[in-house]
């Protein structure tokens, strides 16, 4: 390998939210979604340079950031986007918020498929909108959708619908004939479709592929706000710079106005790293991906043989976070069992599962740090 992913990067005494969590407590934080690698040499070798240039004014994106996304749309996915589409921002939970706003009114109802990525429960809240969930069901070793419940949970005031691809926390890759079917669904019920895929560039499994929900169809494209951003893939998250690409001009233009006095710009520094990402960042990527593997096959090996009781259901195919089932452990409170024994991984009733059913941990870490976690969620089960 060219690039280090088994080097320790000292972080438990510098600005980070993940290692600040359990400061001064011999606990590993194995819960928010950002990785303990340093990122590319070509991020930091642009960053260094752009901070030698020695001005920080406020930023828009030169041609060359945007047409680094555009390109990297094209080859990745073969999806062909214009420039004039995108709409930077400065996070994407901004975007599920900003998205909330834009195509639904106060008291009217965003849909969701659950678990989840907590924000998109509370995005719709945080505007008085009503959020719907409708759970998952697992179904010969699958987590699959539920479409007689999906379509049930639609009422008149159902106006957008939000999309994990791939999904956090159940590391799943969505077909193309599942999404073509929820593309189907939207367009029957007339609901904007805000697809996160934030994690697009983080599919584990090589025999699988991520399909942009807009690349369906210019039918499912014309509803269709897709969220994407560098950070969970380059782990650049601190550097707040993701965008949303929207091709139809009158949904765009709403969403703009939703953002009008209250969303912030972009820094100089997030579009130096979300170019160098896209235009240099590939060979690290694809070893990246290697490293993960590894470290999900450790899991996945050490679950079966050495944590009774914590089951994987499924199979992990993309991000490096980890749905577990604990229900068996009969915790009241796994995450204070587990931090108890120097874990800190993430409550899964956060993301809309039942309390002490589930928890999520994350695997963006040193193999070496991965395996002292296990040997000390192997000691917890052994202390109840």
């Amino acid at each position: 390998m060219i690039f280090d992913f088994d080097q320790p990067i000292p972080r438990a005494h510098t600005d980070s939210q993940k290692w600040q969590k359990y400061a001064g407590r011999d606990i590993l934080p194995m819960w928010v979604a950002d990785m303990d690698f340093k990122c590319a040499p070509a991020i930091l070798a642009a960053l260094h340079e752009r901070v030698d240039h020695g001005l920080f004014g406020y930023a828009r994106p030169v041609k060359s950031t945007v047409d680094a996304v555009v390109a990297a749309m094209e080859r990745n996915y073969g999806w062909k986007i214009e420039s004039s589409w995108i709409v930077w921002l400065p996070g994407l939970v901004v975007g599920l918020n900003v998205t909330a706003q834009a195509f639904a009114e106060p008291g009217e109802e965003v849909l969701t498929l659950s678990p989840v990525y907590p924000p998109f429960m509370t995005a719709p809240k945080n505007s008085a909108r009503a959020s719907v969930q409708v759970p998952f069901v697992l179904s010969g070793g699958a987590w699959t959708i539920d479409w007689d419940a999906l379509e049930r949970a639609v009422t008149p005031k159902t106006k957008l619908f939000y999309l994990c691809n791939p999904h956090n926390p159940l590391a799943r890759v969505w077909r193309r004939e599942e999404l073509v079917r929820l593309a189907d669904f939207c367009v029957r019920h007339s609901l904007v479709l805000c697809s996160d895929e934030i994690h697009c560039d983080l599919i584990l499994d090589p025999a699988l592929k991520h399909h942009p929900t807009a690349a369906l169809s210019p039918e499912i494209a014309a509803r269709t706000i897709t969220l994407m951003a560098p950070s969970k893939t380059y782990n650049v998250p601190g550097l707040g710079t993701s965008f949303a690409i929207i091709s139809d001009p009158m949904r765009r233009a709403r969403f703009v106005r939703a953002t009008s006095g209250i969303v912030a710009e972009v820094n100089n520094l997030g579009y130096v790293a979300c170019e160098a990402a896209y235009r240099d960042g590939e060979a690290w990527r694809q070893e990246l991906l290697a490293y993960l593997r590894g470290n999900r096959d450790l899991l996945l090996d050490f679950v079966a043989r050495e944590l009774p009781g914590v089951v994987i259901e499924a199979p992990v195919e993309a991000t490096y976070l980890v749905w577990l089932n604990v229900r068996a452990l009969g915790l009241a409170d796994p995450i204070a069992h587990f931090e108890q024994h120097g874990v800190g991984l993430s409550e899964g009733a956060a993301f809309g599962a039942k309390k002490g059913d589930y928890v999520r941990i994350n695997l963006g870490c040193t193999r070496a740090t991965l395996t002292e976690a296990l040997r000390r969620m192997k000691a917890a089960l052994a202390a109840r």
